[in-house]
């Protein structure tokens, strides 16, 4: 089988290298970052494509929005994310074009060459696959949307509700406010409110929360 690794870290890249070849698999590229994927992808004719969700340049979604991009793009292509956290807004995003063929694992669980390997023959045959910590997370989250928030973005949410101002937040948990305000569009995000005025959302999150709480 051929498999194309995205994967920033250096040593993770080679072990994975490595892996695949005592698998049986062959690798057809290796590549730190997304850029220019979907024209390796074109030349080399992967059957899976393995990607770190969190890449630079931001290490927060890049791996995610290239799977759905590529998902797009060509779609026999299997794709199995890789995360060190369990984010299941991410596994959630990537299922929305569909659940054929993608997989998303938690990195634990390549360091056992039996669970990588049925993973890979899983995607690549059209199935799906999900990390058991992951399908938890999920199912929490459908019955506490809060749950999907981060220790750090539940503390913005409940400075929120307290009725500060981002600068505010921002000068109580020793950030900036850049931080802060990426933190706010997350919350937004993960809380599933639309694009709106963003008083509007503020009020609606602070609605969410005071729910959650009761």
């Amino acid at each position: 089988m051929r498999v194309l690794i995205v994967e920033d870290s250096v040593l993770l890249r080679e072990g994975l290298i490595r892996l695949l070849d005592e698998a049986g698999y062959l690798t057809v590229a290796a590549l730190g970052d997304t850029t220019g994927l979907l024209d390796e992808v074109a030349r080399t004719e992967p059957q899976v494509v393995l990607l770190d969700v969190r890449l630079p340049p931001t290490f927060r979604d890049e791996g995610l929005r290239a799977a759905r991009d590529l998902r797009a793009a060509a779609p026999d292509v299997g794709v199995l994310l890789l995360s060190q956290y369990v984010e299941p807004v991410y596994a959630a995003e990537l299922l929305s074009d569909g659940a054929d063929g993608v997989g998303y694992l938690l990195k634990d669980r390549i360091s056992s060459l039996g669970e990588l390997r049925e993973a890979i023959e899983r995607v690549r045959s059209g199935g799906t696959v999900l990390d058991p910590q992951v399908v938890s997370a999920m199912l929490a989250a459908r019955r506490n949307p809060l749950s999907a928030l981060t220790a750090r973005e539940r503390e913005v949410l409940e400075a929120m509700t307290q009725g500060r101002t981002n600068k505010a937040i921002a000068e109580r948990l020793f950030v900036s406010l850049g931080t802060v305000e990426k933190h706010v569009t997350a919350i937004f995000a993960k809380l599933g409110l639309e694009t709106s005025d963003d008083d509007h959302r503020r009020v609606l999150a602070v609605l969410r929360y005071l729910e959650s709480a009761g």
